[in-house]
C-alpha cells in the first residue's frame, strides 16, 4: 500500500511541480529542479526523520517517473497552454499528491511505533514540505501559508491513520476511502475557499 500511494504522490507531486514552475517562468533547469522538489522533498525530509535511506536514492524509479511526468508534459505543451486550464490540472493533481503523501508520512510513522503527535507531523512534513522548500527556493510564500484549509487536510490525514491503526481497521478499502474523501475535500475547500482565519 505504501508503494503505491508514494508513486501516485510522486507522480501528482511532479505535475504540480511543473505547473508551479511554469507559472514562474523558470528555464528548463528551474523546472527540473521544481519537479524534484515537490515530488521529492517531503518523503527525503520523512526518512531522514525516521532514520531511512531516503526512497528517492534508494530507487531509480522515482526519477525515471518525474523524468517521464516531465517529458509528457513539455511534448504535450502543457506549458503553453492556457491559464483555467493549467489550474485545474494543477488542483488536481496537487490535491492527489497532498493526500497520497500524507498517507505515506501516516504509515511510516505508524510502522515506526510513532504516537499520534509524531504520526501528525510526519503526515504533514512528508505532504507539504516538499512543497514549501520549492516555494522558499523560488522566492515565493509557501503555498500551504495562503492556501485555503491545505495543510488542516494533512493533518485530518493523519489524524484518521492513526484513529484507524489505534481501533484495527486500518486496511486497504479505509485507506482507500479516505484517499477519494480526502481528495475531494481538498477540491471543495480550494473551489470554496475555506480557510481558518484568524480573529
Amino acid at each position: 500500500m505504501f508503494e503505491v500511494a508514494e508513486y501516485i504522490g510522486i507522480i501528482a507531486f511532479a505535475i504540480s511541480g511543473f505547473f508551479v514552475a511554469v507559472r514562474s517562468r523558470l528555464d528548463f533547469l528551474g523546472v527540473l529542479i521544481s519537479v524534484f522538489l515537490t515530488a521529492f522533498g517531503g518523503g527525503i525530509i520523512r526518512d531522514v526523520m525516521v532514520d531511512r535511506t531516503p526512497y528517492a536514492f534508494s530507487s531509480n524509479l522515482p526519477a525515471v517517473m518525474i523524468i517521464a511526468v516531465m517529458v509528457l508534459m513539455i511534448f504535450f505543451k502543457f506549458h503553453k497552454r492556457g491559464t483555467i486550464e493549467n489550474r485545474l490540472l494543477f488542483i488536481i493533481s496537487d490535491s492527489i499528491g497532498l493526500i497520497s503523501f500524507s498517507i505515506t508520512g501516516a504509515l511510516i510513522a505508524l510502522e515506526t511505533h510513532f504516537n499520534l503527535t509524531g504520526v501528525l507531523v510526519l503526515s504533514f512534513i512528508t505532504a507539504v514540505g516538499g512543497g514549501i522548500t520549492r516555494d522558499v527556493i523560488i522566492n515565493e510564500v509557501p503555498f500551504v501559508f495562503k492556501t485555503g484549509f491545505y495543510g488542516t487536510i494533512s493533518l485530518l490525514i493523519g489524524l484518521f491513520m492513526y484513529l484507524f491503526s489505534y481501533l484495527e481497521l486500518l486496511n486497504f478499502y479505509m485507506i482507500s476511502t479516505l484517499f477519494i474523501t480526502g481528495v475531494a475535500l481538498r477540491m471543495v475547500a480550494y473551489y470554496q475557499k475555506w480557510s481558518i482565519p484568524l480573529k
